[in-house]
């Protein structure tokens, strides 16, 4: 797969009670929480371009400017949908939705950025010596 513009992705999962706000720690309502739609669409993002950014690299996220738009209940099927709309360097940028199944319950932007995987890990790894 090439890496270019266009670009699509989706991940889906159901609302379970370790992904409610108030299981979580991001709220008081036990609702779809914010930091779980914020997952799915990294997951959507990361996973539609994992496959073009050569082999021994992955993307790792470091940017998101997101709106969280309604309410979702438990139980409740809910989707996110990307879009690699960006492309500046090893800089991805994409635009992200979440949907349930009634209505869109989020959007905004996204921007990851290709590295190596083992030379990100050791890295990160040092800094417990």
């Amino acid at each position: 797969m090439e890496l270019k513009v266009g670009i699509k992705g989706k991940y889906t999962t159901t609302v379970d009670e370790a992904k409610l706000a108030s299981s979580v720690g991001s709220g008081l309502i036990p609702v779809f929480s914010t930091p779980f739609m914020v997952a799915i669409m990294e997951c959507a993002a990361s996973t539609s371009v994992a496959e073009a950014v050569g082999e021994g690299n992955v993307t790792v996220g470091t940017k998101l400017d997101i709106s969280h738009l309604a309410a979702t209940p438990c139980g409740m099927d809910v989707y996110a949908e990307s879009e690699l709309v960006a492309i500046d360097g090893r800089k991805l940028v994409f635009k992200v939705e979440a949907y349930d199944e009634s209505e869109k319950i989020g959007e905004g932007m996204h921007e990851r950025f290709i590295v190596g995987a083992e030379k990100f890990v050791a890295k990160c790894n040092a800094k417990k010596a």
